[in-house]
This record gives C-alpha cells, structure tokens and sequence, in this order.
C-alpha cells in the first residue's frame, strides 16, 4: 500500500470517527482541531486506537499529586490541557479521551519530523555505571525528589533509596537495581533543579535531550514520549526499565560476561584488540566495542575471558589503562538477545508518543518522533553499540552551547570534556 493511500484510509477513518457523534461524544472545540488535521493526512497521520475502554477524569487520576503530574518536565498533561506534537497543530487531551479512545491512542508524525533540529541547550542523562553507594544523599532537600523515591518503592516493593544510600555496593551494581535506582534518580534531579533559582527557566530552555544506553528511557522520560497514561506515569517507565534490567540480567547469568573501558586508544586499535582477544579466547568468547565514548575512551563489551585478555593486552596495544565496569554483563552486544523478547514485550504494552523536544538515539544518533520506530529502536539498543560519541559531536555541530548533566556521577562531563573543553557541562544531582 502507498503512503498516500494509507493516508487516505486513515483520513477517511477519522472522518466516520467525526462523524459518528452520537455514539462518540466530542467537544466542538476537539472536532475543530482534529479537521485541523485531516489535510495534513498525506504527511503519514495516523490514528490508533489500541483499546475500547474509555480514559478521561477518574478517581485513579484525581488521587494523583502534583509530583507524579510533572514528572515529564516541563511537559504538562492534565486535564482540559493541550499538548503540543512535532510539526503539528496541539488537540485537546482530554476531549479526544472523551470520544472514547483508549490511553494508547496515538496521533503521530512523521519519523523526520526533528531532522533539521538545532541544539543550543542539552539534557544529557548518565547510563549503568554512574551508580554509587551514597548517591540521593541530599534528595531530601526537594519533596518532590522524596515522592519520586516513594513512589518508587511502592512499585518496586523495596526501599529503593536504602540501597543507594547505604548499598551494599554489589546489590545497588546489579542490573534489576542499578537501572531503576539510576532513572529514579535522575528524574529527582530534574525535580531539584527545577526548584532551584531559575531551575524552571533553565528547564524551559532546554531543546534537545539524549541518554547514555539507559539514559535514553530518562530522556524520553523528560521530553514527554513515556508518559501520557495520566494513571501509569512512573509506574509504567520503571515497568520498562526494570523489564530492561531483568532480561539484561537473566542474559548475563546465561554466560559469563564482562564490559572493559579501554583508555588511550583510538578505535581502530581497540578493534584490533578486541579481534587479537576474540582469537585468543576461541570457542566463541567474542568481545566487541560496545560503547563509542569519546576519542581515548571506548568500551568494549564480551565474554569474560575475551575481557580479561583486553586486560592484560591493553598496554601492549599502547593503551594507558583499562577499567572493568561496574556492570552485570556484556550490554550492548549479541549476548544480550535474550533480554530483548522480554524488553519488546514490555514496550509493546507502553504508552509512547512523539517527544515535544528531540531526543537523540543510541543506536543511530538520530532523533525519531514515530512512537512505532521509537519502540523498536529501544529494543535494538540492547544488543547495538551506543554512538555516544558521534552523538556529542553532532550537539556541537548543530548549535549546542551549553549542557546539563542530570543524574549520579559526572561520567557524561568527562567524556564532553574530552570531545570539547570549551562546552560548559553544569552536574545536577540529588
């Protein structure tokens, strides 16, 4: 089928959907602003209703405080509010809830819609290893970061805040705690910024978001794609990260595995490397570059024995030094394909829309708007290399000037640093 005649369809569908008022009650005001899209209808709208149920003002929704409201910031979805969508009119949230469509329902652009996007302030959210015992210590300064943390524990079960605070160190390192205790956190710090002075100013400043490998789910997070199941909020994303992290762990127990940086290289040495240990290990004990951080930084990810011949080969190679990473496995490569069916399975059943900002992905240093796309390029980044380098550099080409880092550790400022000392990186934590 032709993209015009898909479109067709689709507008024609929506049209009998306005039609049909007797059955599907709708505001004046939404009807407007839906015929507002029908002539965009060649430019790929689509229109999916994902279930018969109808969502609107609940008691479920009216028993959520402010805290859980605002956790996509500076996005707002409430009640009678509108949301504004990349290359499109905004429509009003609530009376399209009213026509009787499910939470899943999705009006998206298309997958380009961010292809010519200029950067001049960056969120940038640290991944798996930026986690240390004592990390939250000063969440109590910002109710909203302790409501983060609160909540989370109800969802979770445990009290995710201890095991920050006090570890030990190996539980808060595996991959079920690690993941949700590093998204939860950045979030917080989201929340400490934005009652800081001018924390709100600096957030509505903000035009571009993107995530070191787990990042991604917290940028995503913040630019409003995660969230709209106004009764799901973080339950839903802490759903997908801890989805994430069990299958990454199960994946991980299967084999043993391990992930190195290697400092001092350029990557067509650590390639090299990684081919000398992948031979030396035999059996099938590759190891492969599975984060490309920045010039002199790259880690390489594979079975545990390929990585401890990294180890003892390194300087031989010219390398300054190697640093075995605090993480349950070999991320970001193919024995992490077990964890991928669970991860789809996950996603599948999330609400995701088109982020109001860009948010730049692993797997490609692309921004995507198609939730479709977003959904399955998530789940790619569990077995591909992380382009973060090529990511930063592309920020500094499109216009980036300034940038934030939000969440535990200050791993993401020394890596810009070693890209380009000149970009003032400005650390925000809880």
């Amino acid at each position: 089928m032709t993209a015009m005649a898909s479109s067709t369809m689709a507008t024609g569908r929506l049209s009998a959907a306005l039609g049909a008022s007797s059955t599907m009650p709708c505001t004046t005001g939404v009807r407007r602003a839906l015929h507002g899209l029908l002539p965009r209808a060649v430019r790929c709208l689509r229109l999916r209703c994902c279930g018969q149920g109808r969502s609107g003002t609940g008691p479920d929704q009216a028993r959520l405080s402010s805290a859980w409201e605002s956790i996509t910031v500076p996005l707002r979805i409430r009640t009678g509010k509108t949301r504004a969508i990349p290359g499109r009119r905004s429509e009003n949230v609530a009376g399209v809830r009213a026509m009787g469509l499910s939470s899943r329902t999705e009006v998206v652009v298309d997958d380009d819609a961010f292809a010519d996007y200029k950067c001049s302030t960056a969120f940038l959210f640290p991944g798996q290893g930026a986690q240390s015992v004592g990390m939250g210590s000063t969440v109590g300064a910002t109710p909203e970061a302790v409501a983060l943390f609160e909540k989370a524990n109800e969802i979770l079960g445990y009290n995710l805040l201890d095991i920050c605070l006090e570890g030990p160190e190996d539980k808060l390192n595996s991959t079920v705690i690690s993941q949700p205790a590093i998204y939860v956190a950045s979030l917080a710090a989201v929340e400490a910024l934005r009652t800081s002075d001018e924390g709100q100013a600096i957030l509505n400043s903000c035009d571009v978001a993107c995530g070191l490998s787990l990042g991604e789910y917290t940028a995503l997070s913040f630019a409003g794609a995660l969230s709209l199941c106004l009764s799901g909020g973080l339950a839903a994303r802490l759903r997908v990260t801890w989805s994430a992290g069990l299958g990454r762990s199960a994946a991980a127990d299967a084999a043993p595995t391990a992930m190195v940086s290697v400092i001092g290289l350029d990557k067509e040495k650590v390639r090299e490397l990684c081919e000398v240990a992948t031979g030396e290990a035999g059996n099938d004990n590759t190891v492969q570059i599975a984060n490309f951080l920045c010039p002199g930084n790259y880690a390489v990810s594979g079975s545990s024995k390929a990585c401890e011949i990294i180890e003892k080969k390194a300087k031989e190679f010219g390398a300054r030094m190697t640093v075995r990473l605090a993480v349950a496995g070999a991320f970001h490569t193919h024995y992490m394909a077990p964890a991928v069916e669970k991860l789809t399975e996950a996603l599948s059943s999330t609400t995701i829309t088109a982020p109001r900002i860009p948010v730049i992905s692993n797997v490609d240093a692309k921004p995507h708007s198609d939730p479709d796309v977003i959904r399955k390029i998530l789940a790619q980044q569990v077995t591909s290399p992380v382009q973060w380098e090529t990511t930063l550099k592309t920020l500094l080409e499109r216009g980036m000037a300034q940038s934030y880092e939000l969440g535990p550790g200050k791993v993401i400022a020394g890596i810009l640093k070693r890209i380009d000392r000149k970009i003032p990186v400005t650390n925000v934590s809880v």
